[in-house]
């Protein structure tokens, strides 16, 4: 008998204002202040939302919120059941009706940025009461005839194989077996989705809503299959990847190579596992379930924990090295045996690793036998004799102190202080925060190792906006201070328009001029000069219909712009076979947002020839090949790069070519590469052609790849690495380099943050030792043969490029849509206007005469291009040009190029010829069907891999990265706030930044229709009931009402939604509807289910909200408690005709018996 899922739409909203104004129309209107002079509004964001008869949105007006002050206008329609199946893009109005609905908004849409576009999506629904999507296609006339597919089944029998986990609690083993005969049909729930370009990925769930097995389509036979397994306790027990699941075995050896084991304790926490290629790794918590001990299989073999103390609210105070070889169990009974396992503020404290300490250490474990890492203080400063003159006015605004004003207001509650120790000595960096009386950091001052520091000192708007910010700089407590002075305008919605930069008692340099189209896209930025209206270049941007961005310049037309860069989705201009040797892989139109082709030119050399990469893709969207092209010779077959997988997404094969040479008709390859495993740990790579250079080293004989129990590399003799030690964080710390010269060594200091501080390079007497402190960076050289630029202070970065402080100029980068660094610029001649090449003056001596020339010399000046980088599609440069060896190294993906030839990326070390990391992804968890080395699931040219947490934000590309940034600010300060004012937001927090889960921040985003979205929580894909899953959470920050009642404050909302982010984190949301088509009833149970869980969990969550209401406002007089939660679906039956009615209900949402106020039961 056939079964179906009926999938919940998991959207939970805070409540909004209401407001009744209009007898003709229903409306909802919406003013945010932007800016306040003290008596009136002098900036606003106004909307306003209007509703049909039926309390249905019908069109959303944003009230002047284009860059011309026109209104941006969505229409929201309804078919003939009402259902939303078409969703239209927003579009701007030739002016503005100050919040009046629009008889036709969509009227001007041909004179706006779509022009002929189709500029709606819309979705193919069954013909049932579930309302199941089919299809789905996006906006934009490419699009109409490649929709997304779904599909909706059972499994047939033999489909999918059957693991069986058993987990023996008193023996704490777990074992695993692979059944012989695997699931009957019609056991499984089985749900399709093929994007459009034809790749399907099916998933498989059980009748707990578990799922089973995640099937990625390589072709219509051939799939990568993962598969989680679940133990007699319904915990997840493993994790079998696409190689494991091939090798059809569960051994030991398959199990600790390519799987991923769990074991928890009987409070369901936890406490032990094993990642592919990696040791086993240990967890202890106290009795308040925070995490206390860590333990990986390095610090396992030297007997050493990680350690964490809590206060009383559970703020992490202080972190360090415990030196206790005992295993697990027998640090559970030490923690367990100190009751609470908190410290509390001392007068005296104690000292350890060189400082002093203001807590206790009595109360909490381990007591003794340890090294300090950091030191955090909340509430008040803490009395050192180094600390910095506290300021009492920072730019105009006076600083919150730790003693109450007469208001009350203070820092308690506030992180002050943070002390970070090096880990490979027993230097300090310390950090001191100053806020403003509404608690916004509005400066900081940091001491560095070295005895010098950053001070910052920042001016806020009404709306926390930066608009001035300097910075004071020294390395040493001697030098001589450097000043860094920016100030920033914005329009009239808080897009940035100015940013000006100054160092020292420099002229001011304007960075960047902005200028939006009427959608708000960044369309032209001026960029460098000293004027405004003109800059050093005009970078012009251009998008699709989609906003994903097409072009920087137009490489076809250059004109005086030095860079052109052209991105293809859905259109090949290129040859689409441009490679006779590889004439099954065609470059072709992609429409799921994969790449096509990328094309560019640069204004360096007379008649440069456009360049460019077309690109093939597998079914996984791994990257096959890139196929460089010039337009002059396609075919020559320069600069590619073809690459060959394994299941888990392991490079097996590498060929690449280089520049084409006199006399040749196609380029030679310089690599054709075979990558030997163990599990996913590269062994051995072997060049197979003979006599190549230039790219990976040819040897006669290779050598094996070591790696210690981490599963970091720990020696790569082809790459002359004999040895690389690693610190407690996997970071290397030192490599030796030991090759037929003398032997190199490099030496990295970092700060328990996992910051590097200092590199140090040492090869045959000389030395040269790179500083990194806050931005600033520096070099300096010990030995025989100085080199000729400068040492000391080199540059810092700014938001376009950097300042070289040797040549006391700025440098301005060109960078693609990945952040590669193509090509770098500087006015020298400080005349406003750049030259690309090299070009001839004349210089004279005398007065102008043109009847009698004075003596005149002709000399060449060089151009003012600092640089150009190419790179082939895993990073690796094409080629070094001359200027390429400065200080500064920051290009592929704007990270810095080490002298190994690796890129630093901040966690971990990455080598582009290889197109794979050194050590283990640290949040492998969270893509387990790859391999745990893999880069950018090996799609380089879509994606990057940055550093990761478990909580992230997800940064709006529509925005600035300063004004992401000041987002980022503001939210964390009112997330201190609110984790001040309430011990249950604060634990809900906590959980989310302890989880294996991934929850990622959206602040103040907007939807493809343009519409700022409101506060909701949303599951990632893989949530189930068991392992609860992550969660895409969407503040809007200006947000501060709540039942039509202005609570002065957002934290109320950011609150209720990471209530909904903690229920899913911990699986506590019901999963789907699970039922026979042949029920009679089936469609109603299905729909009623759905509706009754969204209830449940506003009520839950809405309690949660209460809770932390009262917390906030103990008295219950300023912020009262939540009564009902409005408009919750509701799902009945009519008695009398037997059709199902689908309406909403207000929801009754205070507890019966729970006092709030003393929060008693």
């Amino acid at each position: 008998m056939k079964k179906f899922i009926i999938p919940i739409s998991a959207l939970f909203v805070t409540g909004v204002a209401h407001a009744q104004l209009s007898t003709t129309e229903n409306y909802i209107y919406t003013k945010t202040y932007l800016d306040y002079s003290g008596s009136t509004a002098t900036k606003t964001s106004e909307s306003v939302q209007y509703f049909d008869g039926l309390g249905r949105p019908k069109q959303v007006i944003n009230i002047k919120a284009s860059p011309l002050n026109k209104d941006v206008v969505t229409k929201i329609v309804y078919d003939q059941f009402g259902r939303q199946t078409l969703d239209y893009l927003p579009v701007p109005q030739t002016g503005t009706q100050n919040g009046g609905i629009y008889a036709d908004p969509l009227a001007n849409a041909p004179a706006t940025p779509y022009g002929s576009e189709k500029i709606y999506a819309e979705k193919q629904l069954e013909n049932s009461p579930l309302d199941r999507i089919l299809s789905q296609k996006q906006v934009g006339n490419a699009w109409d005839n490649k929709p997304v597919q779904f599909g909706y089944d059972a499994n047939i029998d033999g489909e999918v194989k059957k693991y069986v986990a058993t987990f023996d609690y008193a023996a704490f083993t777990s074992s695993i077996t692979l059944s012989a005969t695997g699931y009957g049909a019609n056991q499984l729930y089985k749900n399709t989705v093929t994007d459009e370009d034809g790749n399907s990925t099916i998933e498989f769930k059980n009748g707990k809503g578990q799922v089973v097995l995640v099937r990625k389509m390589l072709n219509a036979t051939d799939s990568a299959d993962t598969y989680y397994v679940y133990n007699n306790y319904d915990q997840l027990a493993y994790v079998i990847p696409p190689l494991a699941v091939a090798a059809n075995a569960v051994d030991d050896t398959t199990l600790n190579n390519l799987c991923y084991q769990y074991k928890y304790d009987d409070r369901n926490r936890l406490v032990e596992k094993r990642l592919p290629g990696k040791g086993w790794e240990y967890m202890v918590y106290d009795k308040a379930d925070r995490l206390v001990l860590t333990q990986d299989a390095n610090l396992n073999a030297q007997g050493k924990w990680l350690f964490t103390k809590y206060d009383q609210y559970s703020r992490p105070i202080y972190t360090g090295i415990l030196n206790s070889p005992p295993g697990r169990v027998q640090q559970v009974a030490a923690v367990e045996s100190m009751g609470s396992n908190i410290e509390t503020r001392a007068v005296s404290g104690f000292s350890a690793s060189g400082m002093n300490v203001y807590y206790t250490n009595s109360t909490a474990y381990p007591t003794s036998n340890f090294e300090l890492l950091s030191i955090n203080y909340y509430d008040t400063y803490p009395r050192y004799s180094f600390n910095p003159a506290f300021p009492t006015d920072i730019l105009g605004s006076p600083v919150l102190a730790d003693a109450p004003d007469v208001e009350g207001r203070s820092t308690q509650s506030l992180p002050v202080v943070s002390l970070v120790k090096n880990i490979e000595d027993d230097n300090w960096t310390k950090n001191y925060s100053y806020y403003d009386l509404k608690g916004r950091v509005i400066g900081s001052y940091s001491i560095n190792h070295l005895g010098g520091y950053t001070r910052t000192e920042s001016e806020l708007d009404f709306a926390g906006l930066a608009k001035q910010s300097v910075t004071y700089h020294k390395r040493l407590s001697t030098d001589t201070e450097r000043v860094i002075t920016e100030s920033f305008e914005y329009d009239n919605q808080n897009r940035l328009k100015v940013h000006k930069h100054k160092v020292d008692s420099n002229p001011e340099e304007i960075l960047a001029q902005n200028d939006y189209n009427e959608l708000s896209q960044l369309t032209t930025k001026k960029v460098g000069g000293s004027s405004l209206g003109t800059g050093l270049q005009d970078v012009n941007y251009t998008y699709n219909i989609r906003g994903w961005m097409t072009q920087i310049n137009d490489p076809d037309n250059l004109g005086t712009d030095l860079f052109g860069y052209k991105i293809n989705y859905n259109q090949v201009q290129g040859l689409p076979f441009p490679n006779a040797d590889f004439s099954n892989l065609e470059v072709k139109p992609r429409y799921n947002g994969n790449i096509a082709e990328v094309s560019w030119k640069t204004l360096t050399e007379e008649n440069e020839p456009l360049k460019r990469y077309g690109y093939v893709y597998d079914g996984l969207n791994r990257l096959q090949a890139g196929f460089y092209q010039k337009d002059t010779n396609p075919s020559a077959q320069e600069y590619f790069e073809k690459i060959d997988y394994d299941l888990n997404g392991n490079i097996s094969r590498l060929k690449r070519s280089a520049e084409l040479t006199a006399n040749s008709p196609t380029a030679l390859l310089i690599d054709n590469l075979k990558y030997d495993y163990t599990g996913n740990r590269l062994t051995k790579v072997t060049e197979e052609q003979i006599g190549a250079s230039n790219g990976y080293p040819y040897l006669s004989a290779h050598n094996t790849i070591t790696y210690d129990d981490n599963g970091n590399m720990i020696s790569h003799r082809d790459k002359q690495l004999g040895l690389i030690q690693y610190n407690l964080l996997n970071l290397p710390n030192k490599m030796t380099s030991t090759g037929t010269k003398l032997v190199k060594t490099y030496a990295n200091i970092y700060r328990a943050d996992g910051t590097k501080v200092s590199k140090t390079v040492s090869f045959n007497g000389e030395i040269r030792t790179t500083v990194y402190l806050d931005g600033f960076q520096y070099s300096f050289y010990t030995g025989s043969f100085p080199p000729v630029t400068p040492m000391g202070l080199q540059f810092v970065p700014t938001s376009e490029g950097y300042y070289d402080f040797t040549t006391n100029s700025y440098i301005y980068n060109y960078t693609d849509h990945l952040g590669n660094v193509r090509l770098s610029y500087t006015d020298t001649s400080k005349d406003g206007i750049i030259q690309p090449r090299s070009y001839m003056v004349q210089q004279c001596d005398g007065p102008f005469d043109p009847l009698n020339m004075p003596n005149c010399i002709d000399y060449w000046k060089p151009g003012e291009i600092v640089e150009i980088n190419n790179y082939y599609p895993f990073g690796l440069l094409h080629n070094y040009t001359t200027t390429t060896q400065n200080a500064y190294q920051y290009k592929y993906n704007g990270k810095e190029l080490q002298e190994t030839g690796m890129y630093d990326y901040g966690a971990r070390f990455y080598m582009p010829d290889l197109g794979r990391w050194g050590v283990v992804d640290p949040l492998t968890e969270q893509y387990r069907r790859h391999s745990t080395y893999n880069y950018a699931v090996n799609n380089p040219i879509r994606f990057i891999d940055p550093d990761g947490m478990k909580i992230e934000y997800a940064d709006d590309p529509n925005k600035s990265k300063k004004e992401n940034r000041e987002l980022r600010r503001e939210f964390k300060r009112s997330q201190r706030e609110l984790n001040r004012s309430s011990e249950e937001a604060r634990n809900n927090w906590n959980t989310l930044v302890k989880s294996k889960n991934v929850h990622t921040i959206h602040l103040n985003q907007k939807d493809s229709e343009g519409n700022l979205i409101s506060n909701i929580t949303e599951p990632k894909n893989g949530y189930n009931t068991e392992t609860g899953g992550g969660t895409d959470i969407y503040i809007d920050l200006n947000k501060t009402t709540s039942q039509g009642v202005d609570l002065g404050t957002n934290i109320v909302g950011i609150g209720h939604e990471e209530g909904h982010a903690f229920r899913f984190d911990q699986g506590k949301v019901e999963g789907d509807y699970e039922g026979n088509i042949s029920d009679p009833n089936y469609f109603f149970k299905s729909l009623q289910h759905a509706a009754n869980v969204r209830q449940t969990e506003e009520k839950e969550v809405s309690h949660i909200e209460n809770v932390i209401r009262a917390q906030i406002d103990p008295t219950g007089t300023k912020i009262l408690l939540r009564q009902t939660f409005e408009n919750a679906p509701n799902v009945t039956l009519d008695p009398f005709t037997g059709k199902i009615k689908q309406g909403t209900v207000n929801l009754n949402v205070i507890k019966p018996g729970y006092d709030y106020y003393k929060k008693k039961k």
